[in-house]
């Protein structure tokens, strides 16, 4: 079998091997084992709450309210610089997703599952079933969402089940733009039912649909964490920032609404004068203020990182001053292990001073002094040498 050094690092001990993959299919068992941020978020929130995941309505009004506005926020546009509450749902927080829902103005949970379809699909929703919705040739609910509303949609106009099925498969792998006698065939069909043009022409634009469990398990997942964020806020964005986020700028954090406001302000000139072209990170951290702005706007805000409070990577709750307090690695440079390290230190022995701070918490020059601009270190005393005021002997 062929060898070679694994990432065609020479310096390493061993080597790997090839077989061809026909070879080894029916010995060799293979286990995928996923990281997934949002069971991860949800276990997080029922630790803090207390609330069983699966108690959780999926038809609550003030949470179905965060898909269109901002009134079950309590906050308003000029607030959030946004108008509708979904900023930190997953697979409905981002700019593209929310636009779908501003258009479309979904009220129930199936409208919700139209459009996880529509937006995880290709052809499906831009120049496609927005078109449809906008210009009022159909509704949210008639469009073609997800893969299996093609052949629900046409065992109810009349088409067979079979043919339905056919076509079903050919259109959500995008075929009618690539086999074009094939499609006339499957257009014949239709036509011969009564399948409404527009519907035809959609079938047409689409280039692969998602499948309808999946939309499902997605909006389920949506609206189990909005219901937190509705009822229990600060525990919500406990999770978000501990979970979901890996930039922060935290002097920005501590300065409250109007000093995020102008940061993200600041941030969005920056991506627009790179036309766009801007880095993850800096994409990443307008992230992170979006939700920090919104927080604060609804009368919550961040404490500072804290020596004998803060956590190595969690945000840590403070429910009697409406403030989360941030973990130790929110500070550039301060790694997990320097942060679980200074916590180990402390359990052991309360830090005496910043010199004892410095030499047992082995965090370098350029964080340390960030800490005591920060104002961290306060209260501790510059070294171990004790003065004594003897006033007047």
């Amino acid at each position: 079998t062929p060898i070679q050094y694994p990432a065609e690092e020479q310096t390493v001990e061993w080597k790997t091997t090839h077989f061809a993959f026909k070879e080894i299919h029916d010995e060799v068992l293979k286990l995928d084992i996923l990281g997934h941020l949002d069971p991860m978020a949800l276990k997080m929130l029922k630790d803090l709450t207390g609330v069983e995941i699966e108690s959780i309505p999926m038809n609550d009004p003030e949470v179905l309210e965060l898909f269109t506005s901002l009134k079950s926020l309590n906050v308003s546009e000029y607030d959030v610089n946004n108008v509708i509450g979904t900023s930190g749902i997953p697979e409905f927080g981002t700019n593209f997703v929310k636009g779908v829902l501003i258009d479309a103005h979904p009220t129930k949970f199936s409208d919700l599952v139209q459009i996880s379809g529509l937006t995880h699909g290709n052809g499906v929703w831009l120049d496609n079933a927005r078109d449809l919705i906008i210009n009022k040739t159909c509704t949210l609910n008639e469009v073609i969402g997800c893969r299996d509303d093609i052949m629900s949609d046409l065992i109810r106009f009349g088409v067979p089940s079979s043919d339905a099925f056919k076509i079903m498969e050919f259109v959500r792998r995008g075929n009618p733009k690539k086999e074009s006698a094939k499609w006339k065939t499957f257009v014949d069909i239709m036509n011969k039912y009564d399948v409404p043009q527009w519907y035809i022409e959609s079938c047409y634009q689409i280039e692969y649909m998602f499948p309808k469990a999946h939309a499902v398990a997605y909006v389920v997942m949506a609206l189990r964490v909005a219901w937190f964020k509705i009822h229990y806020p600060l525990e919500y964005y406990c999770a978000f920032f501990s979970v979901r986020c890996d930039k922060f700028d935290i002097e920005t954090m501590l300065g409250g609404k109007q000093t995020i406001m102008n940061k993200i302000k600041e941030l969005q000139s920056e991506v627009k004068s790179k036309n766009g072209d801007a880095s993850m990170t800096l994409y990443d951290l307008m992230d992170t203020l979006e939700l920090a702005l919104e927080m604060t706007a609804r009368g919550y805000k961040f404490g500072n990182v804290d020596i004998e409070k803060s956590d190595a990577v969690n945000f840590i709750l403070d429910k009697e001053n409406n403030t989360l307090i941030p973990p130790f690695i929110v500070l550039d440079g301060l790694g997990e292990n320097v942060g679980r390290n200074i916590i180990e230190q402390r359990n052991i022995q309360p830090f005496t001073s910043k010199e004892d701070f410095r030499n047992r918490g082995k965090v370098n020059q350029t964080v340390f002094a960030k800490m005591e601009e920060l104002g961290c270190l306060d209260g501790l005393s510059n070294g171990e040498q004790l003065t004594f005021d003897f006033g007047d002997f």
